[in-house]
């Protein structure tokens, strides 16, 4: 990425990550993209903001968020050892039970989704106390392990359809993924989709708004470009008024 659309302050990692992040998203149809977004419906903003058009209706919303450390990502490293192991184990558990439900379970699949590929399960359905534990377990480990309030915010203010943390290979265990992130992992400069994002339902008007931050910040990385300031839009508003 050339250097002249690196964010002061931004590490030459960070802005790799988000490179191959635009370069996947793109490849994966999301025609519309932008770096630093500012979110709809919460105070954050993402790295890496994508839409991808449906011929029939509305498409879809995505947000990348890149991680290039260890530092970045985890709130506590003091005492991270012990949490991670719990973490893992707690992980494995999940994915056992997960596994058993949906041989016993088949109509818990349902189609949340406009994509097929990301149809999920309904476990909650059935009220299993053991996975209800581990998972309540596995997301209070995670709240421990990570500084992960904007990611559980995301979801919660449902600001897109998916999320994805993008990193490095050295940084990737899947347990420490947040619940309902995807995770795309970066080797060489090329990205792999390890663990599939889940689809989060918003309604047709955020997806607009959505689109729409992606067009105001494109128009202000044109505008940084091109060299306009503000005062150069107000100048022309003043004389299109005036003409």
């Amino acid at each position: 990425m050339d250097e002249s659309v690196i964010k002061r302050g931004e590490t030459a990692a960070h802005s790799r990550l988000k490179r191959a992040a635009l370069l996947w998203a793109q490849a994966h149809r999301y025609s519309a993209c932008a770096l630093e977004v500012t979110l709809p419906r919460c105070r954050y903003r993402a790295d890496l903001a994508a839409f991808r058009p449906d011929g029939k209706q509305i498409g879809a919303t995505a947000i990348f968020e890149c991680k290039q450390a260890l530092v970045d990502l985890r709130r506590d490293n003091g005492s991270s050892a012990v949490t991670t192991r719990r973490l893992e184990a707690a992980y494995r558990r999940r994915e056992t039970l997960q596994k058993n439900l949906r041989v016993h379970y088949p109509a818990l699949r349902i189609r949340d989704s406009l994509f097929a590929e990301f149809d999920s399960y309904n476990f909650s359905a059935i009220q299993h106390r053991g996975y209800a534990q581990v998972t309540r377990e596995l997301a209070a480990l995670q709240k421990r392990l990570f500084d992960c309030t904007k990611f559980e915010k995301l979801i919660r203010c449902r600001c897109a359809n998916l999320f994805f943390l993008v990193l490095p290979t050295a940084l990737f265990r899947e347990s420490e993924i947040p619940i309902g992130w995807g995770a795309l992992v970066e080797s060489n400069g090329r990205l792999s989709l390890v663990r599939k994002a889940l689809w989060h339902e918003t309604t047709p008007e955020n997806r607009v708004r959505f689109l729409e931050r992606i067009a105001a910040a494109g128009t202000r990385a044109l505008n940084r470009q091109l060299e306009i300031s503000f005062a150069d839009v107000l100048a022309a508003r003043l004389l299109s008024c005036s003409s």
